[in-house]
């Protein structure tokens, strides 16, 4: 049972008299998320973002954020289905269902099409048709809408039609290397016969011959002949699609998504992962926090513990230069190390080598005071 039968679709507002709003996004149709290149990349970005814990104001919000933001999926499915959507359509939508006085459910929707329209009563409406051919209409102000290169439209966000070009190349070039190994693996040669044989036979010969030998069955390219004919088999050398270049239309399509391809293959340091962060996450994180909150009403944070990207030695050093100024807890030193916290781990320590800034003139005055009275003896 699809998810959205649980919403009845409401009454269609009566059109107003003058639309001064009248956007329309479609999704690709194409195959972005069906290119290897294309999938890995977002697939990467939907999984380091589907990493993002949110914090509230709210504790109902928070916890339903956290744990299950409704009864089909947790907030990990949840924050990949957003991601995905973001940078496969430049659009993602999650509908709010309220309900006992604030948030009850939060829904990824990922409709093939919306239609943006203003009612009479002026008030903003989407209606979203989805690929099972179901129609439902939704108030703006219980969607989440995210947008991506959003230039062009006054509600939605560009396409990717900048990408269609780069996804039909590597979609030939996929078929290539396919057809290439199909045609390595082939018998071709010429059937000679020999004896006086009328067209009509010939060409059955032929296609008996071929139907015997050249299929994928023949896993070991060997034909057998009797008097009849000769089979004189021709030099087959396929051409095969340079690795440079299928590599230069992978890097290409992962610039255009943004993300290193060290990243999409794991290989990647703690600079590089820093600067996927800054660049990719970070901003729709950003984007995730302003926009949950204007439509949930409350105040939500999404952020990540970038630090437990971060080498051993590097952790290794910030514990040693931040724990003596008393920034982090024991419990937090503790986290950051991957280890489980402790009961009187919510303190601070403090080195002595440092003086509350509060207190550093009361500190140099006595000072003073001290030395004038030595001088004076």
């Amino acid at each position: 049972m699809s998810i959205f039968s649980l919403f009845k679709p409401k009454a269609k507002p009566q059109a107003a008299a003058v639309l001064e709003i009248n956007n329309s996004f479609s999704s690709f149709t194409g195959s972005a998320f069906n290119s290897p290149a294309a999938r890995a990349a977002v697939d990467t970005i939907a999984r380091h973002c589907a990493k993002l814990t949110a914090h509230s104001d709210s504790r109902p919000l928070e916890t339903l954020l956290t744990e299950s933001p409704n009864p089909y999926m947790s907030c990990y499915d949840l924050l990949y289905r957003v991601a995905a959507a973001y940078f496969i359509n430049n659009n993602a939508f999650v509908l709010i269902e309220r309900g006992g006085g604030g948030v009850s459910a939060l829904y990824p929707l990922n409709p093939s099409s919306t239609e943006f329209q203003q009612g009479a009563d002026g008030a903003l409406y989407v209606l979203m048709r989805f690929a099972d051919g179901r129609e439902v209409l939704f108030p703006y102000s219980d969607i989440i809408h995210l947008r991506r290169h959003y230039f062009n439209h006054e509600l939605t966000g560009a396409d990717n039609s900048p990408l269609y070009g780069l996804l039909d190349v590597a979609d030939t070039l996929q078929q290539g290397v396919q057809a290439a190994t199909k045609n390595a693996v082939n018998l071709k040669g010429v059937l000679r016969f020999t004896s006086l044989v009328n067209p009509a036979q010939l060409k059955a010969e032929k296609e008996q011959f071929i139907a015997d030998y050249f299929n994928t069955a023949n896993a070991g390219g060997i034909a057998a002949t009797d008097q009849r004919f000769d089979f004189q088999p021709v030099a087959n050398a396929p051409y095969a699609v340079p690795a440079d270049t299928i590599n230069a239309v992978d890097n290409a399509i992962f610039r255009y998504i943004g993300v290193n391809p060290r990243i999409v293959t794991g290989q990647y340091d703690e600079n590089e992962f820093s600067a996927f962060y800054e660049s990719l996450v970070e901003p729709l994180a950003l984007q995730m926090s302003l926009e949950f909150s204007r439509k949930c009403g409350a105040d939500i944070k999404f952020t990540s513990e970038r630090l437990e990207f971060s080498s051993a030695a590097t952790k290794i050093k910030l514990l040693h230069e931040a724990a003596p100024l008393g920034l982090m807890t024991l419990n937090e030193a503790r986290r950051l190390l991957a280890l489980p916290p402790v009961p009187d781990g919510d303190r601070r320590l403090q080195s002595l080598n440092y003086v509350n800034s509060a207190q550093a003139d009361k500190y140099q005055l006595e000072s003073e005071v001290q030395a004038n009275e030595s001088a004076q003896l």
